[in-house]
Formats: structure tokens, C-alpha cells, sequence
């Protein structure tokens, strides 16, 4: 499971955040949990709020509003490896068509 903290705005929120999360899961076939900040229109900085859970197919299993809440969600580790057999893409890596260079500084 990927964990994200995330504070979007009221212009980025609601363009992003929940394709953000969902492409996440989908790129990493893994579960998302993505929190965020409660909305309050008094404060200088203006969240979207919107915590959200997101299952490795990209569905949308949990998702708060831009409330002050706690959400749950049941979390399927067999849906990984069900996902990870449908879209086998960890396999289908080409290692003999590039080369992974260490470029840090030692």
C-alpha cells in the first residue's frame, strides 16, 4: 500500500486529485490511501480535502468529503496478485533494451 499526504487546492483538487490517486494505483498495482487536510474556508490556505482509498484495478473504494472525518476501508491482499496476474506489466520489462546506470556520487 502506497500512503500519501496531500493538501490540493481548490483549483488542483477537484482537476487531480482523484486521477492522481487512481493512476498510482493502477501504475503500481497497489493499493492507494491518499489523506488530506479538511476544508476550511476561514484558513489562509483552502484544502480540497477528500481522503480517498483506491484498490490496484483503480477503483474508488473509500472517499471522505471536505470534512473532518475518519474513513475506513477492507483492504483484499489477494486483489493485488489477481490484478498483478490480469495486467502482467512487472513481467514484461525489457532489460536488454536499456541499461540502469548508477549515477550516485560515492
Amino acid at each position: 500500500m502506497l500512503l500519501y499526504p496531500g493538501a490540493f487546492n481548490m483549483t488542483t483538487g477537484p482537476a487531480h486529485w482523484e486521477l492522481l490517486i487512481r493512476s498510482r494505483a493502477l501504475d503500481q498495482q497497489v493499493y492507494v490511501a491518499a489523506a488530506s487536510v479538511a476544508r476550511d474556508e476561514k484558513a489562509t490556505y483552502v484544502a480540497w480535502g477528500n481522503s480517498t482509498v483506491v484498490n490496484p484495478w483503480g477503483t474508488v473504494l473509500t472517499r471522505a468529503d471536505d470534512k473532518e472525518t475518519i474513513i475506513y476501508s477492507d483492504i483484499d491482499v489477494d486483489k493485488v496478485q489477481e490484478v498483478r496476474q490480469q495486467i502482467p506489466t512487472s513481467q514484461q520489462k525489457r532489460p536488454d533494451l536499456y541499461q540502469i546506470t548508477d549515477l550516485s556520487i560515492k
